[in-house]
């Protein structure tokens, strides 16, 4: 009797099939927001509190009990006491807020591609701080992700915003926040890995905001589908997602992670408008684009730099 052998799954494609699971659930997660947010009542502060805190602890735990981590050895020394209080306070709480609140005054798709401007920043901030003026291809970057969120805030009319200010003011802030998270915690990140690193943050992110918002008091209407919602933002959009992202750097590349990651807001795009009937017009659409387009480029010529240090 013949044995029928299980197919094996190529490293390179499964690193390809987490990546984007991953960055799924998270522009998933953004539409879930949204659904509390506009349709439930929930508000953005106590949602990020919330995340934080719980995703904070269970991610700690993981580390501590099944990858048996030490997480307490990142308090040893001054200079990472105030690393990772600035990573949790400044990145990770204005990172998780921002993104919330440009969920509740516009929608998950927009909010989301205006955060992955982040990419952008960061080049920007990589060349004033080296003194040197962007590549060309980085240039080109930049100038498709500007065109991008042209099209997006103005639908091709100059003369009319088409977005809210708050949405607008907090997207931006979002990817301001997004591009601190990636430069102001490197030197941690590599002696001590990502998954305590952001723990920590989110469980400090979580806990000073509890001073502004006690994670007890909920004014969001609650019912079944609410409570699947949090649960999937927390879960999912937070936890599963980023041990998926964790999980994917072992079979691809950081740059290809990176540029395979634009399927969140693809996802957060597609979900706003078949679940919550958002529209989306031409010009957005290609502003979409143009921002997804810009993420590859700076991927790409930021992998090149590397190799050229190297």
């Amino acid at each position: 009797m013949l044995k029928v052998q299980p197919r094996v799954i190529q490293p390179r494609i499964k690193g390809i099939m987490l990546v984007v699971i991953g960055a799924g659930l998270w522009g998933i997660s953004g539409t879930a927001a949204q659904y509390l947010f506009q349709k439930k009542d929930f508000s953005p502060d106590w949602l990020a509190v919330i995340r934080m805190l719980v995703s904070g602890v269970i991610l700690l735990l993981y580390a501590s009990l099944k990858s048996r981590q030490n997480i307490w050895r990142v308090w040893s020394t001054k200079r990472n006491v105030m690393g990772i209080i600035l990573f949790g306070i400044i990145g990770m709480l204005g990172v998780q807020y921002s993104y919330f609140a440009a969920i509740k005054y516009g929608n998950a798709a927009t909010a989301t591609i205006l955060q992955y401007l982040s990419p952008v920043i960061i080049t920007c901030c990589m060349s004033a701080s080296t003194k040197k003026a962007p590549k060309s291809q980085e240039l080109i970057g930049v100038l498709l992700a500007m065109l991008g969120t042209f099209f997006i805030i103005t639908r091709g009319d100059v003369h009319n915003i088409s977005i809210s200010t708050p949405a607008l003011f907090w997207g931006i802030s979002s990817a301001f926040a997004a591009a601190f998270n990636t430069l102001q915690p490197r030197r941690l990140l590599s002696e001590y890995g990502s998954m305590i690193v952001v723990g920590w943050g989110m469980l400090i992110g979580g806990v000073s905001f509890s001073f502004i918002h006690k994670p007890w008091q909920c004014t969001g209407q609650w019912s079944a589908g609410p409570i699947f919602a949090v649960m999937f933002v927390i879960l999912f959009g937070t936890l599963i997602a980023f041990c998926c992202y964790l999980e994917s750097l072992k079979y691809i590349k950081a740059t290809e992670a990176s540029i395979l990651s634009s399927v969140e807001p693809l996802s957060a795009a597609v979900i706003s408008v078949l679940w919550l009937h958002v529209t989306l017009g031409i010009y957005q659409c290609i502003g979409t684009v143009c921002i997804i387009a810009a993420i590859g480029v700076l991927s790409r010529a930021k992998d090149k730099n590397k190799k050229c240090m190297d």
